[in-house]
């Protein structure tokens, strides 16, 4: 059975899983939390490397890359809930939103990245240039009119109350029975695999941003400011380069343990960020993993 959005049933489904989906019904009351810092050393040597080098790679193509990888790894995370039945996405699509210009005024668009399995660090640092600059060329120069659901947030975000709050009803109806308009789908950060955001480009930390019962998307993760810390290994105090992670999960088609190997591996990868250069699909051993 397939689904709008590009999604497709998932079988065999645990009687425990269903019966979570039957106890909590939404998404939105169905999160988990997971806060970590990651040792991101490695990481700032390989970015040092990369632009001494004059290549264009930066932390946020980094961290795409590894979610991505971590995604292939870890299928589960590509699961979702919708109507009380447990979906699989057919593709991995991150979003994020950005900015034309950073101010408090600046207009911001939804953006979605497809992680397709044979994508690196380099043509996932490629898709993220484009996109971006072709939005901001175009807003700044006012020469290209919004599309898909950037076009519709404005349109719907105008209306009156009495007309806005029951179409929006409406609209969330139809996307609980998989009947939204594919025009609303495009761009939509709420339809991809995982949201994420970038805090640490802005100067803040990583906070826990709520998940929505919108869409299909069941994670949103957040990264902070990378700083100086003093960790203890064998023994010795050092300085090491931090980096704080605000995660959230939707807990009914995966359990913790789950998403605390996932989050290992995704650790795993930033530690080591030659991986990044290798195909997105490649998989890892997790015994080999903590």
């Amino acid at each position: 059975m397939k689904r709008y959005g590009g999604a497709h049933r998932v079988k065999n489904v645990t009687g425990m899983a269903q019966i979570s989906i039957d106890l909590k019904p939404n998404r939105s009351v169905s999160d988990v939390y997971i806060n970590q810092k990651m040792d991101l050393t490695n990481l700032v040597k390989y970015i040092d490397k990369k632009k001494k080098a004059g290549e264009e790679v930066t932390y946020f193509h980094a961290f795409l890359t590894a979610i991505g990888k971590t995604v292939y790894n870890r299928p589960k995370l590509n699961y979702f809930v919708a109507n009380r039945h447990i979906w699989e996405h057919d593709k991995i699509v991150l979003s994020f939103v950005a900015k034309v210009s950073f101010d408090d005024h600046s207009e911001e668009m939804m953006v979605m990245i497809p992680i397709d399995k044979d994508d690196t660090i380099y043509s996932i640092g490629d898709k993220v240039r484009k996109k971006v600059n072709s939005f901001r060329e175009k807003r700044s120069n006012k020469d290209s009119a919004k599309k898909g659901a950037n076009s519709a947030i404005d349109v719907l975000g105008k209306m009156p109350n009495v007309v806005r709050v029951p179409l929006v009803g409406f609209l969330k109806w139809m996307d609980k029975k998989g009947l939204l308009p594919a025009s609303l789908g495009e761009d939509n950060l709420y339809y991809s695999t995982m949201i994420v955001s970038n805090l640490g480009s802005i100067g803040c930390g990583a906070i826990f941003h709520n998940i929505t019962d919108f869409g299909n998307s069941s994670s949103l993760l957040t990264m902070g400011e990378i700083k100086d810390e003093e960790v203890i290994i064998d023994g010795k105090k050092v300085v090491r380069k931090m980096c704080e992670w605000g995660m959230n999960f939707d807990e009914r088609p995966a359990d913790g343990y789950y998403f605390a190997k996932s989050a290992d591996l995704l650790q795993y990868l930033l530690e080591n960020p030659e991986l990044l250069e290798e195909p997105a699909s490649k998989k890892y051993d997790l015994k080999e993993i903590r």
